[in-house]
């Protein structure tokens, strides 16, 4: 695929957004010393939703993604560009 479709294509932001969560989620374990069941515990998300995050399957709300980044002691920050701009 040509990378300018590939930009205008739902599947590459999830696809980004998926894989910005899951590096996150495990430099948090790796810095705190925690495994996926601590990390369970410590953020009030279950095993299933921990699981697809690290399986990079995951499919949050705003809500969700929001609660996520403060249980990891992040602020989520939401941008949006013009997609002409996007390199």
């Amino acid at each position: 695929m040509e990378r300018t479709a590939l930009i205008r294509s739902q599947e590459y932001w999830l696809s980004k957004i998926q894989i910005d969560l899951f590096n996150e989620v495990e430099k948090f374990m790796k810095k705190n010393e925690l495994n996926p069941t601590q990390l369970e515990q410590s953020s009030g998300f279950s095993r299933t939703q921990i699981s697809q995050i690290l399986d990079g399957d995951a499919n949050l709300t705003i809500s969700e993604l929001v609660d996520l980044s403060l249980a990891l002691r992040l602020v989520p920050h939401l941008s949006f560009e013009d997609l002409s701009s996007v390199k």
